[in-house]
């Protein structure tokens, strides 16, 4: 374990208000845990030839983590981990050179080329010759983890508040593309306390973006937060998703979160598929 992780464990006090929320579990298995790593010769029982020849499925053993790219580490970082009680793995950084580069941004400099333009100005760094640096930091949480990646000019501290590009400015979840992390709260939790305390707890460490959305109309930030706590939670009683209870949120860096709860009907029907998935997978009947 890192060092940073130790120190990150010896300090659970001061993320104690939100730690017993359990935002914990990613809601891509929507209230139900990921199955453990597969043995040896996969749950299935294939060799690694027929693996190797068979469906694209069987290749895989499930999500890893979801990357997020982020303008300032530090802040992030202290969210994902004392607001939010991840717990780092490890940190890498400084990556550069025509081998990264070319693994992660060859698409964009084709993109360039064709455009005929400078690709600074699409928004791609210069990893191949050092210009720019890139940092990651890696968040466990129960079932998933968080990747925290920041690109920075190589004059800039590892950890800093400025990236070398600008961030979006427009953060609709309604743009193709976007993507959100989904935080799974725990059913004996108070949703509504629990993102009143979220906010709170941001404001304190200067993370103002840290804003969840009402289930009522506002039209402007002080109705926002004058909203009564009752209407934090977005409570859906209609098949297939009763049960599933959700909030949209701002992270620091902008990021678009959901907080939710998967109880009752909407609950069991993500069990009932994966009990289903492991017994195709495992071949039982």
């Amino acid at each position: 374990m890192s060092d940073h992780a130790t120190d990150h464990l010896t300090n659970l006090g001061r993320r104690d208000l939100l730690m017993g929320a359990g935002a914990a579990v990613a809601a891509a298995t929507a209230g139900t845990a990921l199955a453990a790593p597969a043995p040896t010769g996969g749950i299935d029982g294939l060799s690694p030839e027929a693996r190797n020849s068979g469906a694209l499925g069987a290749r895989l053993q499930g999500v890893q983590h979801f990357g997020l790219t982020v303008q300032n580490m530090e802040r992030a970082y202290e969210f994902y981990t004392e607001v939010l009680g991840g717990t780092e793995v490890f940190r890498h950084g400084d990556f550069q050179g025509d081998t990264v580069h070319n693994t992660l941004l060859a698409d964009q400099d084709i993109q360039a080329n064709e455009l005929g333009v400078n690709p600074r100005t699409i928004g791609v760094p210069d990893l191949r010759g050092g210009a720019q640096r890139l940092d990651v930091r890696f968040i466990q949480f129960d079932n998933v983890v968080i990747e925290l990646l920041q690109y920075r000019n190589a004059d800039q501290p590892m950890g800093g508040p400025k990236a070398f590009a600008e961030p979006v400015q427009h953060m609709s979840p309604a743009f193709p593309r976007m993507m959100h992390i989904c935080f799974h709260v725990r059913d004996d939790v108070d949703f509504n306390k629990f993102i009143t305390d979220l906010e709170a707890e941001s404001a304190r460490r200067g993370m103002t973006q840290v804003r969840a959305n009402r289930i009522i109309r506002v039209n402007s930030e002080a109705e926002r937060k004058a909203a009564p706590q009752s209407a934090n939670t977005n409570k859906v009683t209609v098949a297939p998703s009763d049960g599933w209870e959700l909030i949209y949120c701002k992270g620091p860096e902008g990021e678009q979160l959901e907080f939710v709860k998967a109880i009752g009907p909407v609950k069991q029907r993500f069990a009932n598929t994966l009990a289903a998935r492991q017994r195709a997978l495992t071949g039982a009947r």
